[in-house]
């Protein structure tokens, strides 16, 4: 592994002119509250502009590789693609959160909390490589990075919010509401893990995991649209 945030760029490939720049991508507001004489600022700027990056390169790869589909369909698309789980997850591949700067107390936190900030630091680093290297190294970075997890989102329908197809399926086909029952509660308050089951009348159709009920939830739903071929 890389020792320094510009080493880890540089692995990536995308080496940076600005390491200030650099830094500043993985500067957690909080950090700046420990470290009042820091002379870069926090990456709430940059998570901003890379927002708007990530949402440009990833809406222009979809136009052009589903010609047939919906802009309906490409929104879904697009959301799976770059909403807070998925990206926090890219993050964790990459081991971006080796070199967050937090505070003390937010560098103790590991659930949901630290997701959105590996979720917010991957878009400020998009946001910094469009400053430093202009669009093309930013979408370089996002091919490389985001859009190998199309056909995976598209074939597995992971777009499509699982608990109100289930919902709707069960209801057209069995006549009747599933509903979920929490099997399992793990972890302290910052760092929980659930495991939930979904029901069909008294008929256990399916578990899922996750980090709040809510995740749970879903992934159940999605696991019982597979168990009952609803997909």
């Amino acid at each position: 592994m890389p020792s320094t945030v510009p080493d880890f760029a540089a692995q990536l490939g995308v080496p940076f002119a600005n390491e200030s720049l650099l830094k500043q991508a993985f500067t957690h507001r909080s950090y700046l509250n420990e470290h009042k004489k820091l002379s870069v600022g926090h990456n709430e700027r940059l998570e901003f502009l890379g927002d708007a990056v990530l949402e440009l390169a990833v809406t222009e790869y979809l136009y052009a590789k589903f010609p047939e589909d919906t802009e309906g369909d490409l929104t879904s698309y697009r959301a799976a693609l770059v909403n807070a789980n998925t990206l926090s997850d890219i993050a964790a591949d990459l081991h971006m959160d080796k070199y967050l700067l937090l505070s003390k107390g937010e560098a103790k936190d590991k659930g949901r909390a630290r997701q959105y900030i590996l979720a917010n630091t991957f878009e400020a680093f998009v946001g910094a490589i469009f400053l430093d290297q202009g669009y093309e190294a930013a979408r370089g970075f996002i091919s490389r990075t985001v859009l190998p997890l199309t056909d995976k989102v598209v074939s597995e329908k992971l777009w499509l919010d699982a608990k109100s197809h289930f919902q709707e399926k069960a209801q057209e086909i069995e006549g009747t509401t599933p509903s979920y029952q929490v099997m399992k509660e793990e972890g302290p308050d910052h760092d929980k893990h659930f495991t939930v089951a979904v029901y069909i009348g008294k008929d256990l159709i399916a578990k899922g995991d996750g980090k709040s009920k809510q995740e749970a939830e879903q992934s159940a739903a999605r696991a019982g649209l597979k168990a009952r071929a609803w997909l």
